[in-house]
């Protein structure tokens, strides 16, 4: 972008994020919500910031280091970015431990889970400790000396150690020494005591290993210790044109990641000055990366108190996703798509249904050949379970594996190889790229004729995270479809030049040209006075071109509504650039993760759903696939039920305001409060549906544009 004037246009990327993390804190402090669920959100949080310094901060230093004078789209240098960056993290972490201290920890106590000091225990506590200690702690500690010959440990990427300061007498004089105590990752951050009740009282790792210090420094006396934790640049970085072997390359940048360069220190705030100096110095870090903390060293292993099978007065009701109606009773899952095309809305419906599919292909007769992406599964026995009976069946079996799934890396390389083991043809996809399309193939032999069916979808082939995001699952056997599944497979396995298809949109080809075309549509129809109206639904929106486009459209007169949950670089509500567009951001139970983008098309809408966010990543540097929703009773549902109840949100929904500040929604006097993602379970429900639709008021985006009984 040229000229400052178009720069405040534009909403930090990094920044953004961060406002997303902040919203994801505020659940921890709602007290609408269930406690240990606050303190899901409160860990959540945690790991995010962890997430961000491993890969944005460390990102911004070295771009920094570079010596690279230039300026991001809204207008701020690297330097001037971490700057602003330091100090929103800053009050982050303040909001953080103020929650943890004000309102978590307190109303936990209360309701029996505790965490204990050592002055709060009880003798039989200090002596179950002190047999737990040396009988599970302390063979597997190592103290470190710090001095000339023993210089200062590689520490390991957001170990937990203690910086200990010790005074031993040599020659009579007393002499002053540091030393590093590591706490193995292999042990509990929480301790849990035993209890004959239901009282659920814990002590940290770490204070038991303090207790205990002058047991690994006999005859010294301990001046001090201090927690502190360090996180480091998590980034991979493999030269995919260099690498012949692109696993092996993976394994190796995994081994270097856990000693990456330095990028922030947390050390507890009564540390004294000249320790955090040293430390600062040693890790060639600045009193900017220095971040003091007063509570949990890593609040993230709090979320072992959420996790186990008690309190459930503390904690959401459960839901047990219902099978979808289109395939309720069905006992052939082909037969049924034979029918029409069916659309499954996770965790809402239940996404067994999928796996399913795949199971009852490795198992049918009729079966040749499965073909599937795979981004994240989790390794999930039921998923890969499937391809390799498949395989074991006399199936073709392909399965085009990204390696390079972040956090996930080292994951996916241990099934990848017991997949290849089993006779699964493993393929990593295309050189630079990332796969992150959602997409498996089953073809079939049908009497004479060889038939196609595709699944197609917004999330990853994970049964578990598929309880935890809301996605969408497209099932279909339409010839279009099954021969543009076809052809993208051959393009991700094969050698080929992409040749355009006839229904999906697949990035980086085509995907990013047909969305400013479906934009540049709308306004051109706003400026004839046609209905023209965008509403998209998606994670992330920091593609400058898109943004732009939005705002022109906004400018024609085209009413644009976005559901962003994490980073929106638009700014709404700017009079005279984007007066028309509202952005919410929806922070709930379950994540919101689904991608659909409406464009009112002068009363011939047109939904698309897939894979990709509006980010330069997903639409220049992986493999995304966008497609259309063709059955009008599909696009009825998406239109007015999925997004008509997600924008009717105001009770879990922040708007953006054109101050880059997110705020709740207000109620209006009468009005009734509603809470999307609660309607969404009433309306899954089968005993519950009609109650559901009576209490639930109809949202009438816009006049239906298709016929109440219209046929696939």
């Amino acid at each position: 972008m040229k000229g400052n004037a178009q720069t405040s246009h534009f909403l930090n990327r990094e920044l953004s994020w961060l406002e997303f993390n902040q919203r994801v804190l505020d659940e921890a402090s709602d007290p609408a919500n269930p406690l240990l669920e606050r303190l899901k959100f409160f860990t959540i949080a945690s790991s995010n910031l962890d997430e961000f310094f491993e890969v944005r901060v460390a990102g911004l230093k070295q771009q920094i280091e570079s010596g690279a004078s230039v300026r991001s789209v809204d207008g701020l240098t690297h330097g001037e970015m971490f700057e602003a960056i330091t100090k929103r993290v800053r009050k982050m972490v303040a909001d953080k431990y103020a929650c943890w201290h004000k309102e978590l920890q307190p109303a936990l106590a209360k309701n029996k889970i505790r965490i204990l000091d050592f002055d709060e225990l009880k003798r039989d506590d200090l002596i179950w400790l002190d047999d737990f200690y040396h009988r599970q702690v302390r063979p597997v500690l190592t103290p470190l000396a710090i001095d000339p010959a023993h210089p200062f440990p590689q520490l390991l990427n957001k170990s937990l150690n203690l910086m200990v300061r010790l005074e031993m007498a040599k020659n009579g004089q007393p002499l002053k020494h540091l030393a590093v105590v590591q706490c193995p990752a292999i042990l509990p951050r929480l301790i849990q005591l035993p209890r004959d009740d239901d009282r659920r009282d814990y002590i940290f790792l770490g204070q038991l290993i303090g207790h205990f210090l002058a047991d690994l420094f006999p005859g010294t006396n301990i001046l001090g210790w201090w927690p502190f934790r360090l996180t480091r640049n998590s980034e991979l970085y493999v030269d995919e044109g260099d690498t012949p072997n692109l696993l092996k390359a993976v394994e190796e940048e995994l081994h270097k990641r856990r000693r990456g360069h330095a990028v922030r220190l947390e050390i507890t705030s009564n540390c004294p000055d000249e320790i955090r100096s040293a430390l600062l110095k040693t890790l060639n870090l600045t009193d900017q990366d220095l971040y003091l903390v007063d509570g949990p060293m890593n609040p993230s292993r709090l979320m072992m108190l959420y996790q186990g099978n008690h309190s459930p007065e503390l904690r959401d009701a459960p839901f047990l996703a219902p099978v979808g109606p289109a395939l309720r009773g069905k006992k052939d899952i082909f037969t049924a798509l034979r029918e029409r095309d069916v659309l499954l809305h996770h965790p809402y419906e239940n996404y067994a249904s999928v796996v399913e599919f795949l199971e009852h292909a490795a198992t049918d007769h009729d079966t040749l050949a499965i073909k599937i992406t795979l981004y994240r599964t989790g390794g999930d026995p039921r998923i890969v379970g499937a391809l390799m009976n498949a395989v074991n069946n006399g199936k073709q079996v392909t399965a085009v594996v990204e390696l390079r799934a972040r956090f996930d890396e080292a994951n996916n390389i241990e099934w990848a190889r017991k997949l290849e083991e089993n006779g699964v043809h493993v393929v990593y996809g295309l050189v630079g790229y990332k796969i992150h399309a959602k997409c498996a193939l089953v073809v079939r032999r049908e009497g004479n004729d060889i038939r196609r069916y595709v699944h197609l979808g917004t999330g990853n082939y994970n049964p578990n995270t598929a309880k935890l995001y809301t996605d969408l699952s497209l099932l279909t056997c339409r010839p279009e479809f099954g021969e543009d599944a076809t052809n993208l497979f051959n393009l991700l396995t094969g050698i080929c030049q992409f040749q355009g298809m006839k229904k999906l949109v697949v990035a980086p080809f085509d995907l990013h040209a047909k969305l400013l075309q479906l934009i540049a549509r709308e306004a051109a129809n706003a400026k004839r006075g046609l209905p023209a109206r965008i509403i998209a639904k998606f994670n992330s929106l920091v593609e400058p071109e898109l943004i732009q486009a939005l705002y022109t459209a906004s400018q024609a007169g085209v009413k644009i509504e976005l559901i962003i949950r994490g980073i929106c670089c638009l700014r709404p509500g700017v009079p005279g650039l984007s007066e028309n567009i509202t952005v919410r951001s929806i922070i709930d139970r379950f994540l919101e993760h689904s991608r659909i983008y409406y464009f009112e098309n002068a009363c011939q809408a047109e939904i698309f759903v897939g894979s990709a966010d509006w980010m330069p990543r997903n639409l220049f540097r992986r493999i995304e696939v966008v497609f259309p929703i063709e059955d009008g009773i599909l696009c009825d549902r998406v239109i007015r039920e999925i997004l008509g109840i997600a924008l009717a949100d105001n009770v879990k929904a922040r708007f953006l305001g054109a101050d880059g500040i997110y705020r709740r929604a207000k109620l209006s006097p009468g009005e009734k409060p509603r809470r999307s993602q609660s309607e969404f379970m009433a309306l899954a429900v089968p005993k519950a549906i009609e109650k559901a639709k009576e209490k639930i008021p109809h949202v009438e985006l816009i006049p239906s544009p298709f016929p109440k009984k219209r046929k696939a």
